[in-house]
């Protein structure tokens, strides 16, 4: 494919990654989709080539923001069904720092960092600003999670995140990341990972995985849960199965982590637990590395025999995130790009906490201060489940207005 000489000798600048040229040619797709030119300028047809790769999938993102069409058409996997229209993309205060997608939505700074070679030992004043990002995510996954109840939209939620990250001086990391138009992600029942907040409301019975990530003094912070909502789904024994299995499989995953454990090894530990009791791995998504960048190396696969690079050393930085499914591992996608779910339509949990490895082990950054679901494998009651919940949602209440 050839771009096209549409504009002038000018100041633009090239969209290669580390090319300081200026541009003089548009991709020809980008012309007919509408999408910024910001991102569609290039030096030269070299340029413009071996930019290709990472250049093309933001033509499938113009696909984002008008998916009404191709919904009606589509054929669901399962009951669940998504609700339209979105509401408007929610904003943050200038003053509050941004990544560098926040604007155009694309990561450079990521783009630059997969051409190199090595995972990076993050410094200790980098580890610490690690540990304050982390305790505020935290905060903020709690409160959407206390959000959580039957007749409340995943709408609703991310409100919420949005307004507590906010809050805390943050951004919410998965803002514009490659287009994505929420501040969180919810995803409910067959969904497997980034379900997009939309206007359906939650029912009793529903199991709900909420991610948060959010970006504070140039660092990343990443966590999810996946709770029940309602008493009926606290009653659902094959719920409560599927959930207890993906937070033993992270459980036993972090107890693995020390200087010196191949990253491939995670997978092995991860698909043995859920095969045991009868449920399946994720193929498609992985753990990650993360600090400076939102995802970065090392990927960490969370199935068997997986060949991931790499060994842990003190200061890495990453997520082990298990995505288990009730039936198979396979998976697909709405038209929205995003929403991931189930192949049969069964449902999938996830737990996530990102980690930095220590001299002798790994110190889980994203633990809650007191009681924490997923290393202790303990939950309350749903009674007290919920009275908490009240708690938190009355003292974030400003927050979410």
């Amino acid at each position: 494919m050839s771009a096209e000489t549409t504009e002038p000798t000018t100041s633009h600048p090239c969209a290669g990654v580390g090319c300081t040229s200026a541009a003089t040619l548009v991709c020809p797709t980008c012309l007919k989709l509408d999408l910024p030119r910001a991102t569609a300028r290039f030096c030269s047809q070299a340029c413009f080539r071996s930019n290709w790769s990472m250049h093309k999938p933001l033509h499938g993102e113009a696909k984002v923001y008008d998916p009404f069409e191709a919904h009606k058409r589509f054929k669901y996997t399962g009951a669940l069904r998504a609700a339209y229209p979105l509401s408007p993309v929610r904003t943050v205060p200038a003053e509050i720092a941004r990544p560098d997608y926040a604007d155009t939505g694309r990561p450079l700074s990521e783009e630059k960092e997969r051409r190199g070679t090595g995972i990076e030992v993050v410094s200790k004043a980098g580890i610490e600003k690690m540990r304050e990002v982390c305790r505020l995510a935290r905060e903020v996954l709690d409160a959407g999670i206390a959000a959580a109840r039957p007749g409340v939209t995943t709408d609703h939620i991310d409100s919420v995140v949005h307004a507590a990250t906010i809050a805390r001086g943050a951004y919410p990391s998965p803002l514009n990341y490659v287009g994505f138009p929420k501040s969180c992600c919810t995803s409910v029942n067959e969904v497997i990972c980034h379900g997009i907040p939309d206007q359906r409301p939650l029912q009793d019975g529903d199991i709900l995985n909420i991610d948060v990530s959010i970006f504070k003094d140039g660092y990343h912070a990443d966590l999810n849960e996946t709770v029940f909502v309602g008493a009926k789904a606290w009653k659902d024994e094959k719920a409560k199965a599927l959930v207890d299995c993906t937070r033993e499989c992270l459980k036993q995953a972090i107890q693995m982590c020390k200087p010196g454990v191949m990253y491939r090894e995670l997978g092995n530990v991860i698909e043995k637990v859920a095969k045991q009791r009868g449920f399946s791995v994720v193929r498609t998504y992985c753990g990650h590395g993360i600090h400076k960048y939102f995802h970065c190396r090392p990927n960490i696969p969370h199935y068997g025999k997986n060949k991931a690079i790499g060994v842990m050393k003190e200061g890495h930085i990453f997520t082990i995130e298990p995505m288990i499914n009730e039936g198979t591992h396979f998976d697909e996608h709405w038209p929205d790009n995003w929403t991931a779910v189930t192949s049969d339509g069964k449902r999938s949990a996830q737990f996530e906490h990102t980690m930095v490895v220590t001299a002798t082990g790994v110190d889980i950054l994203t633990l809650r201060p007191e009681h924490d679901v997923v290393m202790d494998g303990l939950l309350p009651p749903p009674e007290v489940a919920d009275a908490a919940a009240t708690a938190a949602e009355q003292s974030n209440g400003k927050s979410e207005e």
